[in-house]
């Protein structure tokens, strides 16, 4: 099913050729909604890292690295008791990098986290295991 964007609603396809013709000549617009997340920023290498101290072998394909990366942030996020009120996301900093975030506030609600930076008590067990001076930041989806 296509939708179109019409007087700020959706419009099914069948609905829209029903419309005089005078309203279908509308120039239709794409929102797009630009998410950030406030979390920290986790390199590849280190979840790498991570997974291999706790067992698994080197990552050799895309999909075993994947895995990888879901079983070591899972973990850093389960031990320091953050697990149930965060998510992982991939992110991208001012300089176009790319790294994954444990992302604890996003500026979208659709992503279920809350939409402002989380108290001190949440964060700091994180904070610690990763050894990070301050708090969480925000970063943009790419």
């Amino acid at each position: 099913m296509t939708s179109y964007i019409y007087n700020l609603g959706l419009v099914q396809r069948s609905t829209f050729n029903l419309l005089p013709a005078n309203h279908r000549k509308i120039k239709f617009q794409r929102i797009v909604i630009m998410v950030k997340y406030c979390g920290y920023l986790v390199a590849n290498e280190w979840l790498y890292q991570r997974g291999v101290e706790m067992g698994h072998p080197r990552p050799t394909t895309y999909d075993d690295s994947l895995d990888t990366i879901i079983l070591a942030s899972g973990d850093l996020r389960a031990k320091t008791g953050v697990y149930t009120y965060t998510k992982l996301r991939r992110v991208k900093t001012l300089q176009g990098k790319r790294y994954w975030c444990i992302a604890f506030a996003a500026s979208d609600p659709w992503q279920g986290l809350p939409t402002s930076a989380p108290p001190e008590e949440r964060y700091k067990p994180l904070k610690e295991a990763l050894q990070r001076k301050g708090p969480p930041l925000w970063f943009q989806a790419p």
